[in-house]
């Protein structure tokens, strides 16, 4: 044969044992990037989502009934958990060998599915008992919270229905001023929030505070601009007095008022209407501007008959003894069981929806009877309407005042003094334009 021919055959033989050995070299390649690809995602992934309390890969819900129907309330935040891809441990060795059902580490308890995933962040039924479960998968107990409402967990983890966190509205009226940011302070302290019902001519002076009660989770409330009696003015007035507010508010945090208190609580229904937002007023008064003294705040709000679940506390974030009223009141009140909340939060709470129209107070008992607008029963939307009280007011003079009503007191008071509403501002409007607080 000749040599020539010899040679090239030699010569495309070597090719192709070239090209195979390059192919088989990028097959390589490739299936090891894909099983890189697979460790990282399946394995490395979650287990720093484990350790660091993230979770990653796709999620599923899990089907988790509140049990009392308390988290059919307007409430954006589910209750429901997710199932995560593979239970993530620091020691890998340990994931292939756990098995279905409850686990323990030294952070707690945590509960692995039969198709390896683990639930997170959220409530999941397992053998007929609800669990909750933290961000990082651990059972959790005693209250959790879930948006606006509040569970509690027994020892061993079960849903406990029948207990149920009493919820108080603080309320601050004529600031801000200068000791507001002092009240922030404790509010933040005790993990609580407040409704702040302000004045237009006084926000511009205090936009920091204003801020800062955004940021606390603090809810923003209009008290008109300078304190007039709304009955004496004209309808377009009233709205400038509002109206007016609301821009201060805008200017001072970027965003206007959710609620309105008037000044006195003198109100009617032409004015809600042409205002068109909830208007608040109170069921216990502490007549703090009366007294002036810390210790008959403080005592008159712990004792009255009122002071229970679904109350709305009548303060002014302007006077001194107030303040310091307010600053032991509210650990006090945290550390008897209560929970702190605003308005608006305690109406999503107790499943009201909130419209232009009075309110005083969230009894379960006033909620019941008919007395609060927009409630939407436990769970189940009901006619809350009885005797023409639905609109959430009555006459032209009344102010609200829901003077037959009481929620179980036995004196029918709603904690105003009994010749109608006063925010105790009657004594002198010149006070509202001063920074003295006193």
């Amino acid at each position: 044969m000749d040599r020539r021919v010899l040679r090239e055959r030699m010569r495309r033989k070597q090719r192709q044992i070239r090209r195979r050995k390059i192919i088989k070299l990028v097959t390589y390649v490739v299936a090891m990037v894909l099983a890189v690809i697979f460790v990282i995602r399946g394995v490395i992934f979650p287990i720093v989502s484990r350790v660091g309390g993230k979770s990653t890969g796709k999620s599923q819900s899990v089907q988790a009934d509140a049990g009392d129907g308390a988290a059919s309330n307007a409430d954006s935040n589910s209750t429901d958990a997710l199932r995560q891809p593979l239970k993530g441990q620091s020691d890998v060795t340990k994931v292939s060998s756990l098995t279905p059902g409850w686990h323990e580490d030294s952070s707690g308890r945590w509960y692995q599915n039969a198709d390896g995933t683990y639930y997170t962040n959220g409530f999941a039924e397992i053998d007929g008992v609800k669990y909750a479960f933290d961000s990082n998968g651990y059972m959790q107990t005693g209250w959790v919270t879930k948006g606006v409402n509040d569970y509690y967990f027994n020892e061993d983890g079960s849903y406990n229905a029948e207990k149920k966190r009493p919820l108080i509205a603080l309320t601050f009226d004529d600031g801000p001023g200068q000791y507001t940011d002092k009240l922030l302070d404790c509010l933040e302290e005790n993990n609580a929030h407040a409704t702040f019902f302000m004045l237009g001519q006084l926000v511009g002076q205090y936009p920091d505070e204003v801020k800062r009660m955004v940021e606390l989770g603090c809810e923003i409330g209009n008290h008109s601009w300078d304190h007039q009696d709304m009955l004496n003015l004209s309808i377009e007035d009233v709205v400038k007095e509002f109206g007016d507010t609301d821009q201060a508010l805008i200017d001072a945090c970027g965003q206007d008022s959710t609620v309105i208190r008037p000044p006195y609580g003198d109100c009617n229904d032409e004015i809600i209407s042409a205002v068109g937002k909830p208007f608040i007023l109170w069921s216990i008064d502490s007549l703090d501007w009366k007294y002036l003294d810390a210790d008959l705040d403080y005592n008159g709000i712990m004792n009255d008959s009122n002071l229970g679940d679904g109350a709305v506390i009548l303060m002014h974030d302007i006077h001194g003894p107030s303040v310091d009223a307010a600053l032991r009141l509210i650990p006090d009140l945290v550390a008897q069981g209560y929970k702190l909340v605003t308005v608006s939060e305690m109406a999503a709470a107790k499943n009201v929806t909130l419209q232009p129209a009075k309110y005083a107070e969230f009894w379960q008992s006033a909620l019941d009877a008919g007395y609060v607008p927009g409630y939407n029963g436990n769970g189940a939307s009901e006619d809350s309407s009885t005797d023409g009280t639905s609109d959430g007011s009555s006459d032209d003079s009344s102010n609200g005042d829901e003077s037959d009503f009481s929620d179980g007191s036995g004196d029918g008071s709603d904690g105003s003094e009994s010749d109608g509403y006063t925010d105790g501002s009657e004594d002198s409007e010149g006070d509202f334009s001063s920074d003295s607080g006193e």
